[in-house]
């Protein structure tokens, strides 16, 4: 039997581009989704083939799902716009939901042979603090909240509803991705930077559940040789407090420790000001009313079933900072 070929959608983001690495350190055939004029493809390794298109766009993903040998090929679809903005953003919904829509449909009609869809916990209707989430097996946008949210939780229902109807697939639903390779802005990767700068004056308290980008792309790749179809799989962590974390950025890089903490009270009154204020320079706010919320709410979730039926596991959240701030290093962000 040929060796499968992997096809990775959003191949240049922070996981999209850690499942690439791994996978041609494993010496497997890889085949990258970019979209039209993404520079940060130039982060991928050159082994790798790339192909031009945009998910929103059906027709231009034809040489992304060619397959003229009739390999086996592996669809992971990591494509996706994550947004703590408040504003409406039609472009978030045409990525979550009408891209994993176009790649669904083209998976079956290709015959694709295994897909994982990258959902988010977000998807995942919040419990009442104290009471531990895990998966659900049906998905409603109306039970969560904010535009992230909602658009997830479309777009994982369709997942399903294509696994039921033949296609090889699972679905997981990482926690807040952090880690070195983020060539983006994500919170945890900016709000390290920030701090290591001597720019973080203030925070507030509030917190996560953070998982390394290494171990979830870990997950996936253990999802697609023991996840079962139709299954949905939590690849979180553990929860860190905003306190913890600053903490941990100063033990690790022996900056400056913030020990002035803003009342969340404060902060929701400001934060529409705060998030115009870095639109005006054009930089991702560290805190929207939407971040603010998840950050107060309740993160507590299970990765239990990923760790019984894929063989999950995390690494502790020293190393993964240490880890970001010597790639950060690397890469001339610090």
């Amino acid at each position: 039997m040929m060796e499968p070929q992997y096809l990775i959608t959003g191949a240049a983001g922070h996981l999209g581009s850690t499942i690439v690495r791994k996978l041609v350190q494993e010496g497997k055939a890889v085949r990258a989704l970019i979209f039209p004029g993404d520079r940060s493809a130039e982060v991928l390794p050159e082994e790798v083939e790339r192909v031009s298109g945009d998910v929103r766009e059906k027709q231009s993903l034809g040489t992304f799902f060619n397959n003229p040998t009739g390999r086996p090929q592996i669809l992971i679809h990591c494509a996706g716009i994550v947004t703590i903005a408040s504003a409406y953003n039609q472009s978030v919904y045409d990525v979550n939901v009408i891209g994993t829509q176009n790649i669904l449909e083209l998976s079956k009609e290709n015959s694709i042979s295994r897909m994982i869809y990258v959902s988010s916990v977000h998807a995942i209707p919040e419990l009442p603090k104290g009471q531990t989430m895990a998966e659900i097996t049906s998905f409603d946008p109306d039970k969560v909240f904010g535009l992230y949210s909602r658009t997830k939780a479309i777009a994982t229902q369709l997942a399903l509803n294509a696994a039921m109807d033949g296609l090889n697939l699972s679905v997981v639903h990482p926690s807040g991705i952090c880690g070195p390779y983020d060539s983006g802005h994500g919170y945890l990767t900016q709000l390290l930077i920030d701090f290591y700068k001597g720019k973080l004056f203030a925070a507030v308290k509030g917190g996560y559940d953070f998982v390394d980008v290494r171990d979830v792309a870990n997950g996936i790749l253990n999802c697609v040789e023991r996840g079962n179809s139709g299954e949905c799989y939590i690849l979180s962590n553990q929860y860190y407090s905003v306190p913890q974390l600053l903490e941990l950025f100063h033990q690790v890089t022996g900056k400056k420790a913030v020990n002035r903490y803003l009342p969340i009270s404060f902060a929701k009154a400001t934060a529409p000001l705060a998030e115009r204020y870095y639109k005006h320079l054009n930089q991702p706010p560290l805190y929207t009313p939407y971040s603010l919320h998840v950050i107060s709410a309740n993160a507590n979730f299970s990765h239990e079933k990923a760790t019984r039926e894929l063989g999950y596991t995390t690494r502790p959240m020293e190393r993964t900072v240490a880890d970001t701030v010597e790639w950060l290093k690397q890469a001339n962000r610090i």
